[in-house]
């Protein structure tokens, strides 16, 4: 019977669980997709329980498929969704607003004018819609949920960890509490004055403990045996930072999924503020110090190929993508703007709104495709440009992962556009194996780091191949400057 760490994958359109073995290897893996609300433009909401009953699923899938229970459990999770809901009865007390929800917009603006260096010099974020704080604010003022006692509030980790230990446990760690916008990332605790400025009682929020540790072990889970312990959670680019091997300053990891992140590890003293990009907590590991990293985050990139495949109909599979934009040599002057929800880093402008310039007679199909992929190119070129501008350090080399890395395409023009190597990892979703990674050492699983980074290996690499198309990337800025302040 083989041992291994299940790592419990909570992503923004579906869930998976993915069996990993002491190898460091993903060797199993359950998916369902759940359904995506958008009651207003611009609103996105989940159904929590819609969520937890998919989690609960895949793993049940998932042990029956392998023929064991697993040592342990990882989280992973869509960062900045919040969920409220009755600590009595478990049951949600509204929707779950999403990360890419934007009805906080007006809220931001005034908060920029108002709070701006008291957000960004406790939090190292920026007055966003995209955070929590004012999510939660909302719910509390508009949407209905009371701050009495039996209120429990939380990311989408904190939702799961409550139901997979049958509400035992409320807690949350450093790297998702730290995208609240109400946690002081100089003291690792939640700020009294932050929580007071959004009105967010302190008696609902989740306990904040160390990322890789036990946090407690499960309970009354049909289909999942009891006393499994849940030993590391951490935000999805947190975790996938620690999935590319990224334990080192200077280390840096771009993942393309439904938005894209860029982390560059910067250790454990915590950096200036960025103008441009945000300052988080990476991990913080048993009875060590947290580790922090400068964020780049790109909302809407994989949100884009959807976009194609069901709202337009250009594809029928996200896989269909490479090939389609292969078809043509480029995109033909096109510019496609994917500003869904806004823009984020080193814009964020959440007023931005998607915009596709350059169309001629001879536009079609292969040109948005090929205009779809320039734009994940083109904003993580935006969002390194930055962080070598803030550093003064240059990348020796981008490691890669997430849905769209698969694509050869993608991975070349990006190396070319940055004239800096990308190394895509041997397995792209470093996501989950971040998860995995960080509850087998806290079970013993892997004895440390650089076990891990030994395991890892060498990816897919790929070389610059000439200079960076400046002229595309003039192109792409002009189209920026027409989607910004839109809305």
């Amino acid at each position: 019977m083989m041992d291994y760490v299940c790592a419990l994958d909570a992503g923004t359109t579906g869930v998976r669980a993915i069996a990993v073995d002491a190898s460091g290897r993903p060797f199993a893996q359950c998916y369902r997709e759940f359904t995506q609300h958008f009651p207003r433009p611009g609103w996105v909401e989940h159904d929590a329980t819609e969520i937890a009953e998919a989690i609960i699923a895949v793993t049940v899938e998932l042990i029956g498929a392998v023929g064991a229970a697993p040592l342990a459990f990882g989280i992973t999770n869509q960062r900045e969704t919040v969920v409220a809901w009755d600590r009595r009865s478990g049951a949600p007390l509204h929707r779950a607003i999403v990360w890419q929800d934007r009805r906080g917009a007006d809220r931001c603006e005034a908060l920029r004018a108002d709070h701006y260096d008291l957000i960004r010099t406790t939090t190292g974020l920026v007055p966003d819609p995209y955070f929590s704080a004012t999510k939660l604010e909302w719910l509390f003022t508009t949407g209905g949920v009371a701050s009495g006692p039996e209120v429990a509030v939380g990311t989408i980790d904190t939702w799961l960890l409550w139901g997979l230990t049958g509400g035992q446990v409320h807690a949350t760690e450093p790297s998702n509490a730290s995208r609240t916008m109400l946690f002081d990332i100089a003291t690792m605790s939640w700020s009294p004055e932050l929580c007071e400025l959004f009105g967010v009682p302190a008696h609902v929020l989740p306990d904040v403990v160390e990322t890789s540790g036990r946090f407690g072990t499960t309970r009354d889970v049909t289909g999942i045996p009891d006393g499994i312990p849940i030993s590391g959670i951490a935000g999805d680019q947190q975790a996938a930072l620690f999935g590319q091997a990224c334990f080192e300053p200077g280390m840096a990891k771009n993942t393309y999924g439904t938005g894209s992140f860029v982390l560059l590890n910067t250790g454990e003293s915590l950096p200036e503020p960025t103008d441009g990009l945000l300052t988080t907590v990476a991990w913080q590991l048993c009875d060590a110090q947290p580790v922090y990293a400068v964020e780049g985050s790109i909302f809407s990139t994989g949100s884009a190929v959807q976009w194609l495949r069901d709202g337009l109909g250009i594809i029928t599979a996200a896989d269909d993508l490479e090939g389609l934009a292969l078809s043509c040599d480029d995109a033909g002057g096109v510019v496609v703007v994917p500003a869904f929800t806004g823009l984020g880093a080193p814009w964020w402008d959440p007023s931005a709104r998607g915009t596709i310039t350059g169309l001629t007679r001879g536009s079609g199909r292969a040109q948005l495709a090929r205009a779809v992929i320039d734009a994940m190119v083109f904003q993580t070129r935006d969002v390194v440009d930055a962080m070598t501008a803030a550093t003064g350090r240059e990348l020796t080399e981008l490691r890669v992962d997430g849905g769209a890395a698969v694509m050869d395409l993608l991975c070349q023009d990006q190396a070319d556009q940055l004239a800096t190597p990308v190394v895509r990892a041997a397995d792209v979703e470093t996501t989950a194996l971040g998860a995995a990674f960080l509850a087998g050492l806290a079970e013993g699983f892997w004895s440390g780091p650089d076990h891990i980074a030994d395991l890892l290996g060498t990816g897919t690499r790929f070389d610059p191949s000439g200079v960076p198309d400046d002229e595309a990337f003039t192109q792409w800025h002009r189209a920026v400057q027409r989607s910004r302040d839109f809305a």
